[in-house]
């Protein structure tokens, strides 16, 4: 859980700190210049001018200081355990390690100029250098720490904790959840099978149900993941909860601190000295989702540019053929049941969902959906845009915000959700998507059940592959039309 983010977060951290040193070195280039310029001092060897042209002389003739000294210090820094539990270690102890392991990483670079027999290499600029990198490192430190801490404190990239138990170990983990409100988590409350404490506050938060109250409790609140802290005598009574949560698609965790952590095939974790043993339902890597948050931003904002003349004349086209506003917003259900605002180009008249109670016996979907060809509330300009999806166009600032994805199952509305089956609200485990397997396979052609298991074949089969395949899959549907209505 917090051990597998922290690791691919250290991997991050080492990543900025290998671009800070390296571009320490161009600017210990035009400092060492400058101050060489103000002192009357010597120029150094390789050094032609303070300028572009120069610095590229002198890094090609020492090219090896240029990438070696950041290899030495990020080593340095991963000896002295910088990446290391560092959301939970105060910054100040983490400038203090970085003070030390810098003087040993300067040494040891002396050391590497020394073995290279470097014999012109400037004693100004290896100093300058090291001052650099430095105050580099320190600026990078204290602005990725202040951008983690404001981002989990206004309540993004937040993990929803049920805690199953209220023991002694339950108490313990509940006061490091609150400790470290920067790792992003919040309990919304607590399970325990005492009849007794229903309703009432524990550690600050409130007894939400019984064991046997899980399913039911999942199925209502936003939750992200089940903890279960409980004594080795609850085992028995667990098995049905975990069963329940993996049918909809919620990840749970199991503090293992009374066994010997020698399970085999198992996703054993660290929660601040916690044991637990994860049942994952997603297989995705912490790195994988974040190239796919890359992407997607990456694709939509370059999209929204590029379609703007478009979505301007469609928008005008909109507003003078027919009443009522240009975009059509509506509550869409997300990731694990959050709801968020999807935008989209109005298609049909005003009261098109007043309408819809009306035309119930001309749907032409299966289950909770919605779907009728010669759908009246159509408007004209509707039809085009709609046949040539550019109505999903604007959904684009929702994969922005981030309550959708580019590729993922499409995001339902409120009350189709809560005429779901239990194993269909497993399509809200992975956020929501414009287009996905279905949308390459038939669209509206295809029967509800059809739909829903090629959501799960995607959930279950995820890669980043799939998703490029899928978009580009899309980029011919969407031209040749085919299956929209």
């Amino acid at each position: 859980m917090v051990s597998e983010k922290e690791k691919f977060l250290a991997n991050i951290l080492k990543g900025f700190d290998f671009f800070s040193l390296l571009l320490a070195f161009p600017i210990a280039y035009f400092l060492d210049e400058y101050i060489r310029d103000i002192a009357q001092l010597n120029i150094k060897a390789y050094a032609t001018s303070a300028t572009f042209s120069g610095f590229l002389h002198y890094a090609s003739n020492y090219w090896t200081l240029f990438i070696g000294f950041p290899i030495i210090w990020v080593t340095i820094f991963v000896i002295y355990g910088i990446y290391e539990g560092y959301r939970t270690r105060p910054f100040r102890r983490t400038i203090w390690l970085i003070i030390v392991s810098g003087l040993w990483a300067t040494l040891a670079s002396g050391n590497f100029v020394f073995l290279l027999k470097l014999e012109m290499t400037s004693r100004l600029f290896f100093a300058v250098y090291a001052a650099t990198a430095y105050i580099l490192i320190f600026l990078e430190k204290w602005v990725i720490f202040r951008f983690l801490d404001n981002a989990h404190a206004k309540g993004y990239n937040q993990e929803n904790l049920l805690i199953v138990g209220t023991g002694q170990r339950a108490l313990e983990f509940i006061e490091a959840v609150k400790q470290h409100s920067n790792w992003g988590l919040r309990i919304v409350g607590l399970i325990d099978d005492d009849h007794d404490l229903y309703g009432k506050k524990i550690s600050g938060y409130r007894v939400v149900g019984r064991i046997k109250d899980i399913p039911f409790i999942i199925n209502q609140i936003v939750i992200d993941r089940v903890i279960f802290v409980v004594p080795r005598h609850w085992l028995p009574l667990i098995e049905e909860a975990i069963l329940a949560c993996e049918e909809v698609g919620i990840n749970t965790a199991l503090s293992l601190d009374f066994y010997n952590l020698t399970l085999a095939q198992t996703k054993q974790t660290d929660f601040n000295g916690f044991p637990l043993l994860e049942f994952k339902t997603f297989r995705a890597q912490e790195w994988q989702l974040f190239i796919k948050r890359v992407l997607d931003i990456v694709i939509s904002a370059i999209s929204l540019i590029l379609l703007s003349p478009l979505m301007l004349v469609t928008a005008f086209l909109i507003k003078v053929t027919s009443k009522g506003p240009v975009l059509f917003k509506q509550t869409r259900c997300g990731l694990k049941g959050r709801k968020f605002t999807l935008y989209k180009f109005r298609s049909m008249v005003v009261d098109a969902e007043n309408m819809k109670d009306s035309l119930k016996e001309e749907n032409e979907m299966d289950g909770p959906v919605f779907k009728m060809k010669r759908d009246p509330r159509i408007t004209s300009v509707g039809a085009f845009i709609r046949k040539t999806s550019i109505d999903e166009y604007p959904q684009l600032i929702n994969v922005l915000k981030g309550d959708m994805s580019i590729v993922g199952p499409r995001p339902p509305i409120v009350n189709e959700v809560e005429n779901y089956e239990i194993w269909q609200r497993r399509r809200l485990s992975l956020k929501p998507g414009i287009t996905c397997i279905w949308q390459v396979s038939g669209r509206n052609k295809l029967t509800f059940d059809q739909w829903m298991k090629m959501d799960m074949e995607y959930i279950d089969n995820w890669s980043l592959f799939l998703d490029i395949k899928i978009m580009l899959k899309t980029f011919f549907v969407v031209l040749a039309g085919y299956g929209a209505e």
